[in-house]
């Protein structure tokens, strides 16, 4: 599959916790979508070291909350992934980051029923959105984050291509 027509999004940026970072940053590797972003100082996850795969430049702190502070700095706007209704802790520190820089923020929750890759869609094209920081819990807290994130971006930024015109050999 390649990339959708129409969104101008032309880099993946996130902090490399695992869940939904790694799922973003993995998505972005798949599908060749540039990808970087702020990891802490000794490319710290929950699980150890975050993999050399990822392109993530260290902060000078080992402190999660500067990573996301400067990934939601560097980026045209951020997309907070959650499975819960509310974001909490590094989530919800994002969600506060983004709101104190005004830069753009969307929360998808597969808690709540709704198109959430037409919003998304919607969300990049209203903001011209080019480098987009995709955020969420890390993997302990909710363990399948990463298949909504994946689902999620497939779904908006894929081409799925026209089904009928497929049948129609």
């Amino acid at each position: 599959m390649r990339l959708r027509s129409g969104p101008i999004l032309t880099k993946i940026i996130s902090g490399g916790q695992t869940g939904a970072d790694w799922a973003a940053l993995d998505w972005a590797i798949t599908q060749q979508v540039p990808h970087g972003g702020w990891c802490p100082l000794g490319r710290l996850a929950e699980n150890g070291v975050i993999d050399p795969r990822f392109q993530l430049r260290e902060t000078p702190s080992p402190n999660y909350a500067v990573r996301t502070r400067w990934n939601v700095r560097d980026s045209d706007a951020t997309v907070l992934f959650t499975l819960s209704a509310q974001p909490t802790g590094g989530s919800l520190l994002t969600w506060n980051e983004a709101a104190a820089l005004g830069k753009p923020r969307l929360h998808l929750s597969a808690a709540v029923e709704e198109p959430h890759a037409e919003i998304l869609l919607r969300f990049l094209q209203a903001y011209q959105v080019a480098e987009l920081n995709i955020a969420g819990p890390r993997a302990s807290t909710e363990p399948d984050i990463g298949r909504f994130v994946t689902r999620v971006l497939d779904e908006a930024l894929l081409d799925q291509g026209d089904p009928e015109a497929d049948s129609a050999d």
